[in-house]
């Protein structure tokens, strides 16, 4: 089983997934182009079917920083009062009521770009499948349907396909309400209809652009970049939400509750932590998350690739909160090393670049 790490609100900023061993440790994916040392050659051309790019293959989305804010490029005005009340709501209540994180119900809409671990796509002509770590899945019709005209409201929606050049293109409507769209708690109608577009660029990278357009609540349609790497010689593993369930029960009080326990840290102290930091899972070291720390005023924020800034609270003159993640800034040699955020399935750690 995999442990993911899930922090800021626990769920909110950041979604990270460390690799257990899996059964099949020790056997290479067969059938993808490798170097003559034997590793994967991901930079080589991808691999078609039927005249078109096969994008069958075991993927790693990487979607930051919009997993926690999928807004984060609209102005202002184009997100209605109520809503941004809402958002705010659910980050000041920690992302407790979050259905699928801690509710364990299916990740709908989010799963079309911010899914719950690897994905394995199927690919044949007529359907590609994706199947998820926890366990659901998406069918995309290829065989040239419409989309249903008054479908019943599913998690998972209803989804279709068709190719435009070598770019597949991807519909889906009929998704029910009940979800987020974020890990911050931005939500949608069951008027929501998103389109992909995914390009296999190289065989090991997919180019993806999502567009989510929900008219009843936003102002416009609004587009998200990301991109998938392909993963090798490892297999995917299930991953059961409530199975060894650890969150929930740490999430008590309000994310503005720290704020009671600020101290004053003097600007000339708080001037080295700024900075870029990179974080890059010791099991995974593809997969690579990079952090800026700014300052302004009396006041350090904390933001994923010059995206989503957060404040953070002062507890002391290296500890720091941000809605309720404990971090911590660490000296070498009288110069800031790196930071350490503590969260519930362990540390993880950013160096700052030099």
């Amino acid at each position: 089983m995999s442990r993911c790490f899930k922090a800021a609100a626990v769920a909110a900023l950041f979604f990270i997934c460390a690799r257990a061993d899996a059964q099949w440790i020790k056997l290479k994916t067969p059938n993808i182009p490798r170097r003559a040392d034997g590793t994967p050659d991901l930079k080589a051309p991808p691999p078609h079917l039927s005249g078109k790019p096969d994008l069958s293959g075991l993927w790693r989305y990487e979607a930051d920083p919009y997993t926690n804010n999928v807004t984060v490029d609209l102005k202002p005005e184009e997100i209605p009062a109520a809503v941004k009340e809402l958002f705010k709501q659910r980050m000041e209540d920690l992302g407790k009521d979050d259905p699928a994180t801690f509710r364990c119900l299916p990740n709908g809409a989010r799963q079309v770009y911010a899914p719950s671990g690897w994905v394995r796509i199927v690919q044949t002509p007529t359907m590609i499948v994706m199947l998820y770590e926890d366990l659901t899945s998406r069918q995309i019709f290829m065989d040239g349907r419409p989309l249903p005209t008054d479908p019943n409201p599913s998690y998972m929606g209803y989804s279709v396909g068709r190719w435009d050049g070598d770019t597949l293109v991807v519909e889906s409507t009929g998704f029910n309400d009940r979800t987020w769209l974020d890990f911050g708690g931005h939500p949608h109608t069951e008027a929501l209809k998103t389109t992909e577009r995914i390009t296999r660029s190289s065989f090991g990278r997919l180019d993806i652009q999502v567009q989510f357009d929900d008219r009843a609540l936003y102002g416009r349609p609004f587009t998200v970049p990301l991109h998938a790497e392909f993963v090798a010689d490892a297999e995917m593993l299930e991953y059961v939400c409530n199975e060894n369930q650890k969150d929930i029960e740490h999430l008590v009080g309000k994310a503005s509750d720290e704020k009671k326990l600020a101290v004053k840290v003097p600007p000339q102290i708080l001037s080295k932590y700024v900075g870029s930091y990179t974080f890059k899972n010791p099991e995974d070291t593809n997969q690579v998350m990079h952090f800026n720390v700014t300052l302004a005023g009396d006041a350090l924020s904390l933001d994923i690739g010059g995206k989503d800034k957060q404040e953070m609270v002062a507890l002391g003159e290296n500890t720091f909160s941000m809605m309720g993640i404990r971090i911590d800034f660490v000296e070498d040699k009288g110069r800031t090393d790196h930071l350490i955020f503590h969260i519930v399935e362990g540390d993880m750690k950013a160096v700052k670049d030099r």
